[in-house]
């Protein structure tokens, strides 16, 4: 599998992700949330069985999903089931437990910025930061820098948060 399928699946996996959050958040639409939920658990999965790399970057958005109690509706816990069943099934690569608390730690750091850091103050730079989740951005980067990760992987999850939020843009225009 070349990188241009992982950017693909990193592509998918953004977009149905947001998709599928916000027919739950803002329609209540189960049905169609989980449809959506499922796909991004299938290119996700993919993606990790696929490439030690991503495996890093969607199990430590799970997790610090998890941490974060961001999975909170049907849709999400079957999500979460379908990545797991893919994963576990398939196998992923040895991942180093220090790389992984990393990532998760990020995943974490952006989730709880995202919800929290409006609340608590108007500094427009730390809004932008956190609503846009930096944290996860900069931690691959530099761990991309360092020869942790190739470089590639780093493009690959830019795409993952373009498609993201083209989801969203997507979503609003139709709704």
């Amino acid at each position: 599998m070349s990188y241009i399928i992982l950017a693909i699946l990193f592509l998918l996996s953004g977009f149905f992700m947001k998709y599928s959050d916000d027919l739950f958040d803002e329609k209540h639409d189960i049905k169609l949330a989980t449809v959506f939920g499922v796909l991004c658990a299938v290119s996700s999965a993919m993606a990790a069985v696929y490439s030690i790399d991503a495996a890093y970057i969607f199990i430590s958005v799970m997790i610090g999903c998890l941490l974060a109690l961001k999975i909170d509706g049907i849709p999400h816990i079957i999500t979460l089931i379908v990545f797991l069943a893919i994963v576990l099934l398939c196998g992923i690569p040895d991942l180093r437990l220090v790389i992984l608390l990393i990532c998760i730690l990020a995943a974490f750091g952006d989730e709880v910025g995202h919800e929290l850091i409006s609340k608590v103050t108007d500094n427009r730079f730390l809004n932008l930061f956190f609503e846009y989740r930096f944290v996860m951005k900069i931690v691959i980067l530099i761990l991309a820098i360092c020869g942790v990760f190739d470089i590639l992987i780093f493009i690959c999850f830019i795409s993952f948060e373009i498609a993201y939020e083209t989801a969203g843009i997507v979503f609003e225009k139709l709704s």
